[in-house]
């Protein structure tokens, strides 16, 4: 039984372990850090809420050069690099006295995680074969939600204790699992460094860069992001929604976020099995899109009756489709990423690819807090038109990245990249 959960044996098993045990450490980080932050240090919300944004600014733009690093340097040494400063980073949270020096701690975390997603990126990329890769990417999620899933609990019982010495416990573990996370890395071996692309005889000028110059990427990544804001709807919105528009009992909260968890780590290997290619991650990305939009118009329906039970019946069915359209594309969305980006820059590509992870925390919970707790009805439609455009779009705009060459790949015959014709 616990095989089926188990990636296939060598690297991808040892990254899938690397990836649990940093994600038991953020879970219960995740559910303390606020109450740590302003209880513990005495910061007001809006100071917390200044210094995260701030922060993860600060990681959208660390990506690319470190996922750069990682291609030049080698990514399993930066990967192993960037766990031991994210390390010091969960560290540098308990020495936090002031407001500036929580956003100064707050943009290394932020920068340090970014950074170490890339690597760990690049990293799959040099050590699994193309074809294999989304199907890997979705044991890695599995791990990470049910590492996040026993984190929270243990985070729960730093909060039922609410003291201190519990709290700083967490950060501390938070940390370990980082440094538990380097040591499972070394056990890899080291992805070969390829040479910089050249062109007219040389390196080409502004490599670190190459990726924000390749407008249909650019144009993939910004639609990504689009549908990740969906990020913020179980821990900021919907609960938001729940207590103040619906009559359903407050904990529909929890039985929503483990409807999530589970289904996540149960059929996210399953779903990404259907991805084959360039064709059928962007029908999935669309897919994705025709889902969301059915879960936000279903979440908006909750508002209308007056039965505690129909309106956490109402809310149960609209996670079950907001996770089947995040399962859809997080298959998707993987296979794009990695099979529109040259193979000497996997790292480069992958750190921008990212950031709209790092743009959706950033932006998406003012944002949806607006549409949604603040229009109602209405905001709901139209947060599902943008996942629904957004996942139309896709399939256009990887059409037009299949012809047009990555830098530093070879074009097939009909100017098709050769590494992007074989999918």
């Amino acid at each position: 039984m616990v095989r089926r959960f188990l990636p296939p044996p060598g690297a991808p098993r040892v990254l899938a372990f690397a990836q649990l045990a940093n994600s038991v450490g953020d879970g219960a980080f995740y559910v303390c850090s606020a109450v740590f932050f302003t209880r513990i240090v005495g910061l007001s919300p809006a100071q917390v809420g200044f210094g995260l944004t701030l922060g993860w600014a600060a990681g959208s733009l660390a990506g690319v050069p470190l996922g750069h690093l990682a291609d030049r340097k080698g990514a399993r040494g930066v990967a192993i690099l960037l766990a031991v400063a994210t390390a010091a980073a969960v560290g540098s949270f308990l020495f936090v006295g002031s407001s500036w020096a929580f956003a100064v701690a707050a943009c290394l975390y932020a920068s340090c995680q970014c950074g170490l997603a890339a690597a760990r990126q690049a990293l799959l990329a040099g050590l699994v074969e193309p074809e294999r890769r989304t199907e890997v990417r979705a044991y890695l999620q599995s791990a990470v939600n049910g590492g996040l899933a026993v984190g929270a609990a243990l985070g729960g019982v730093a909060l039922r204790l609410d003291d201190p010495g519990a709290y700083t416990a967490v950060f501390a573990m938070d940390a370990a699992a980082f440094l538990v996370a380097a040591l499972v890395l070394r056990r890899l071996p080291a992805v070969p460094v390829s040479a910089p692309a050249a062109r007219d005889g040389g390196p080409r000028r502004g490599e670190m860069l190459a990726v924000l110059r390749d407008r249909p990427y650019a144009l993939v990544t910004f639609l990504n992001m689009v549908m990740l804001l969906y990020m913020p709807l179980l821990s900021l919105v919907l609960p938001l929604w729940i207590v103040g528009r619906t009559a359903a009992p407050h904990w529909t909260v929890s039985a929503l976020m483990v409807v999530n968890t589970a289904s996540v780590v149960l059929f996210q290997v399953r779903i990404a099995r259907g991805v084959n290619g360039l064709r059928t991650a962007a029908r999935f990305v669309r897919h994705a899109g025709v889902a969301m939009f059915a879960a936000c118009a279903v979440f908006a329906l909750s508002s209308a009756g007056t039965s505690a039970w129909a309106a956490g019946a109402v809310l149960l069915a609209g996670a079950a489709l907001q996770v089947l359209g995040e399962m859809a594309l997080s298959a998707g969305a993987w296979e794009i990423g990695f099979g529109l980006a040259p193979s000497d820059r996997q790292g480069q590509y992958q750190g921008f690819f990212g950031t709209g992870t790092s743009v959706a925390r950033m932006l998406g919970p003012l944002l949806l807090t607006t549409l949604v707790v603040g229009w109602g009805t209405p905001g709901w439609l139209l947060l599902g038109g943008l996942f629904l455009v957004a996942g139309a779009a896709m399939g256009p705009a990887v059409r037009w990245a299949r012809r047009h060459p990555r830098p530093g790949t070879a074009a097939g015959p009909d100017g098709v990249p050769a590494a992007v014709e074989s999918l």
